[in-house]
Order: C-alpha cells, then structure tokens, then sequence
C-alpha cells in the first residue's frame, strides 16, 4: 500500500478508488484491503456508494452497538442490494473488530453517500421526516400522510419517463419541500440542547430534502435525453453534497476513502447509453474535484475478464489488454506508464478504459481477471497428473453436493487433495456460509506440519480454538470446519491477490498427494512375505 501511495502527487483529504463495473468481487475484496491498510497511514473512515442514511445502520454495527446485528447491517444498512455482497460484510466485521477497545477518536465510521434513490425510481421522504420529527418532538405524521398520499404514486417507475405523471411538481411537493426546509433549519435551532443524535437526525433530513429534489427533477418537461442527464446529474449532485457533509465531519479525524462506480468518481464528464440515448452528466468526482482541488485524488479501476458477469479476455491490443500482458496479477500504476490503445468495444456490464479515463485520473487499479470456482479448477487441473471429479446425479454423489469439485492425483478416488465446494452441508458445515449466491471454498490438505505452521496449534487440538476463527471471512485461510482434525483448511471466495499464495498451498496439498501415490506404488511392488 505504501508503493499505492507514492503514486499520488500529494496526499488527499479524499482518496477515491472505482470500480468500472458492479458485481464483480474482486474490486471490494480489494477496497478492503487497501482501506485496511490505510488505516496505517491515518485514515479513519470509507464512503461507498450506498444511501447515506441507510449507512447510520451499517455504522452502529462497526462501532458496535449492541442491538444492532451483522444481520441488520446488511439488511438495512446497504441500498441497491449491496448488503448481499460477501465482501460488504467482511468489510464490516473487520471495522468493528478493528474498533473494539480504541478511544472514539480513533474509531473507524462507516459511510454511504448516495442518495435515497435509483435512477427509474425513488420513493417518498415520508420514512426520513417522521425520523427528524421523532427526534425533534413534533408530532407532524398526519400532516406529512396527507401530503405524501398514496406511496405509490411516489414509487411509480413510469414517471420517471413520462414527466406528467411524477408528483414531484404537485402542489402537495411543494409545500413538503417547504415542510423539509423548515425542519433542517429547526435542526440547527435546537442543537444546541440536542446535540446527542443531531447528526443522525441532520442525516435524515437531507435525505428528504434530496428526495424531493429527485422527484422534482423527475417531473421537469424536458426531452428525453435531456431528462434523464438531468436526472443523472441531480443524483451526482446529491452525491456530492453527501461527500463533502462526510469529509467535513471527518476532517478532524484523517482522510477517508471513497468507493464507487468509476462514473461517479471520474473528474471528467460522465456519459451512459440509456435506451439509445447517449447521456453526459458531471458526476460526483467532477463537482467535487472542482472544490477540492489536490485534495481529491481519484483511482480508475479497470477489468480484464469477470467469469461471474460472463466478461471474457480483452482483445491484446485494448487498454486492458496491454495493462495484463506483463502480470495476472492485480496492480496499481500511474498513469503515465499507459501507452496509447484500442478501446475495449463497451457493453452494459462494464465502462472500458479510454484515454480520457486515463488522462484525468491519479492512477489505475488494473485486475486481470475475477477469480471463481472455474478459474481456480483450471490451476488445479494444471498439475501433474491432476484428474477432476465434479458431483453429480449421474456419478451418485449426494444433492447437496452436485457441482462441487474434487482433485485426486492419479486414479486413486479415496482422498482428494483440494476440494472446490459451493454448498453448505445441514449439520456439519455451515459456517461457512457457502449458500449464499456466487460463495465458494477451494478446501486443502495441508498435513499437520504445515497446519500446526500456519495456525500455531495441531489438527487434533482443533476444537479448542474454534472459536477463533471466522469460517465465513473471504481471503482468509482458516482451519476446515469439519475436517481440521484431518490437516485440512480452506479459503472463501480468495481473490486475484491471492493467486501466488493459493499456488504454494496448492503445491503443498498436491505435493502430499503425490507422495501418498508414490508410496502405494512402493507397497503394491513389494512381494508378499512368504507363508
């Protein structure tokens, strides 16, 4: 990390890491561990893209409040379905674990800075105003009911195309944007003697506020394109507005990190395909990087291929092509060091590096490629003599297990050597968590040597420090749930980060293998004693 940031010409207040694509996990299992590493260097929070006032929920775990549940945080705490993220909740987990015991100075806090919102839809503020009146003692719940009306028409996806029917010009929008303003400034009036919970309360009611702003913005009688450029641009600016509300709080304490779409973060111009429309909008990054200056330092990401989106290799002469010819391996490096190239041919699933791209950002976070079970079974296939048995209905294997992989060498089938399974098994292995959608764990037998090496204590001495470990956490070599006793451990969902480490532990396990066929091979040529 310290080589990632020398790369930057100075050091930021806001540090802005994208991603050029959702749902590939390799991205936020590298946010994690940068964010975690740069805890070293004085940063004491994260903001992703997320609503902001969800992330009160996801911020009262980390700093451990106890009715709050890791539950909850992803439930509530996470909007656009991040929450089912795997590697949201390690993000978490390992801020709260990173907490317990430190002075609330030195605490690391949670962010979103989204807005409430999606680009087609956005629901009503009524949730956010009864939490500011709740909290300021005013009972206004019938008045904000018969403003707001039926939820419904607020939520209405058709609106968002077809301005006469958004509510966001009504009569009754207007006087609850008068209503909103009325309350941030009965905020500020009553701080004084309410501070405990204010910026919770603060929160809320910028989120209302920007919510009907959204749906303002949704009922403009514009043309299309420019409808939807405009609804783009309002969210980013709201997102904006978010950013710098969070540095400000956060100033006093250290940097923080931002995580993003690459389009919400970039200083230059944004621009999206939408039903055939190209839209160009100044994103988040661009607004505040006009008011920040150097104190805002941006980080393209960049992808080679993702297996779990279907995103094959790039063709050698693109961007992403060149930037993964040298090494598989993920990797930071400034811009400078990027020659001119080909464009990627862009889809829906991922924004290509250009040179536009290039040009305005500090430096590139370049992946070569997302790893999964298919990736990881083709290095394991690679070995000598490696032979793979996948469970299925036609070889007799259990339901519960079709699809998982496993590795023998040779003919041999009494003991694989590394496994790839994707299924929890009812009563014996679930703390894993492996039914959740996309999980998987590449299991090895390491032998008790270098499984006493790597965890401090041997095999059969398991059950006592159970307790220790996190099945669940992705990246992470832990002793097998069920099958430590044997010199078993595995590893959820190891990122392209990993690959070198997975290659010795895969050389150890196969190396294991190939001794016990070795000496099978020796007994079977030894004559049998005589009678």
């Amino acid at each position: 990390m310290a080589s990632f940031l020398d790369l930057l010409a100075v050091s930021p207040d806001l540090l802005a890491l994208g991603e050029p694509t959702h749902g590939e996990s390799a991205f936020l299992q590298l946010r994690n561990e940068a964010f975690m590493s740069l805890t070293e260097h004085g940063y004491r929070s994260i903001a992703v893209e997320s609503d902001r006032a969800a992330g009160l929920i996801a911020d009262a775990f980390v700093q451990g409040v106890a009715d709050v549940t890791l539950d909850n945080a992803l439930a509530e705490g996470f909007s656009h379905g991040f929450g089912a993220a795997p590697a949201n909740r390690d993000l978490l987990l390992r801020m709260r674990e990173w907490n317990a015991g430190r002075p609330v100075t030195e605490r690391l806090t949670f962010h979103g800075f989204d807005a409430p919102v999606e680009l087609e839809s956005a629901p009503s503020p009524r949730r956010h105003l009864n939490q500011v009146c709740h909290f300021l003692d005013l009972d206004r719940s019938a008045e904000i009911d018969d403003l707001i009306g039926d939820e419904a028409l607020w939520n209405d996806t058709a609106a968002i195309w077809e301005p006469g029917r958004s509510v966001g010009r009504s009569t009754d929008a207007q006087r609850l944007r008068v209503l909103a303003d009325d309350l941030v400034t009965e905020l500020y009036l009553r701080a004084p003697w309410k501070s405990a919970g204010w910026q919770a309360a603060f929160v809320h009611a910028t989120a209302a506020v920007a919510l009907l702003r959204y749906h303002a913005a949704a009922a403009a009688p514009l043309a299309q394109e420019e409808r939807f450029a405009r609804l783009a641009a309002v969210r980013d600016a709201l997102m904006a507005e978010n950013l710098l509300a969070i540095r400000s709080a956060e100033a006093h304490r250290g940097p923080t990190l931002v995580f993003a779409h690459n389009t919400h973060l970039q200083r230059q111009q944004s621009m999206m395909t939408l039903a055939s429309m190209q839209v160009s909008w100044a994103g988040a990054g661009a607004i505040v990087a006009s008011l920040l200056g150097d104190r805002y330092a941006v980080i393209a990401g960049s992808l080679g291929a993702s297996p779990a989106l279907g995103i094959g290799p790039p063709a050698p002469a693109t961007y992403e092509g060149r930037l993964q010819q040298d090494t598989s391996l993920p990797r930071y490096l400034p811009t400078s060091d990027i020659a001119a190239a080909e464009q990627r041919t862009h889809d829906y699933r991922y924004f290509p590096l250009d040179r536009t791209i290039i040009e305005h950002a500090d430096a590139i976070l370049h992946i070569p490629t997302g790893v999964d079970a298919a990736v990881l079974a083709e290095r394991i296939v690679a070995l000598p003599d490696v032979e793979q048995v996948v469970a299925s209905e036609e070889n007799g294997s259990p339901e519960a297990a079709w699809g998982d992989r496993f590795f023998f060498v040779g003919p041999d089938r009494r003991q694989p050597f590394a496994t790839i399974v994707e299924h929890d098994v009812p009563g014996f292995d679930e703390a894993a968590q492996l039914d959740r959608p996309g999980v998987f764990r590449l299991n090895l037998d390491l032998g008790r040597a270098e499984f006493e090496r790597r965890f401090g204590f041997p095999p059969k001495a398991f059950e006592e420090h159970r307790h220790e470990f996190d099945f669940a956490r992705l990246d992470t070599l832990v002793p097998h749930p069920g099958y430590a006793q044997h010199g078993f451990a595995g590893i959820v969902m190891p990122g392209p980060q990993l690959l070198p480490e997975i290659d010795g532990l895969l050389a150890i396990a196969h190396g294991r293998a190939v001794d016990r066929r070795e000496r099978a091979a020796r007994r079977a040529t030894q004559p049998e004693p005589e009678a």
